[in-house]
């Protein structure tokens, strides 16, 4: 029996997914996995003018939202291009795929909810066509 998977890359979570993180438990560790898709020019919500790619623009952000997650006490695990599917099938990979501990869900709600967050994600959403977060806990 196949089971058809819908796959919709979103740049913010839907109403339904903050009620479930809210809802959530909040105090232990998580790994958030981000499967990335950039969008070919840069597009900024206020409208300014660029020449840079979205992975210009997403550069702009990953590097300063580096600071961001040390600050709430997480960690960069792993950034990396995406080269290829090796087991299953989409019809667009992602470009670029990060790897994020945080050592609670409250810490990353903090961090998303700081005004110089909210500064730097400026880019993130210039950059990104869409993307998937995966929330996860260790064993």
């Amino acid at each position: 029996m196949r089971i058809a998977m819908n796959v919709e890359n979103n740049l913010m979570p839907s109403e339904a997914q903050i009620k479930c993180i809210m809802e959530g438990e909040k105090d232990k560790p998580i790994h958030m996995v981000n499967l990335l898709k950039f969008r070919d020019k840069a597009e900024y919500e206020d409208g300014r003018e660029t020449d840079m790619t979205g992975r210009q623009a997403y550069a702009i952000y990953s590097a300063e939202v580096k600071g961001h997650i040390e600050r709430v006490g997480g960690e960069v695990l792993f950034e990396g291009e995406v080269n290829g599917l090796m087991v299953g099938k989409v019809e667009d990979l992602w470009d670029m795929i990060a790897i994020v501990r945080y050592p609670k869900m409250k810490a990353m709600m903090k961090m998303t909810s700081d005004p110089s967050y909210e500064e730097s994600a400026i880019h993130r959403i210039a950059g990104l066509e869409g993307q998937l977060n995966i929330e996860t806990k260790a064993f």
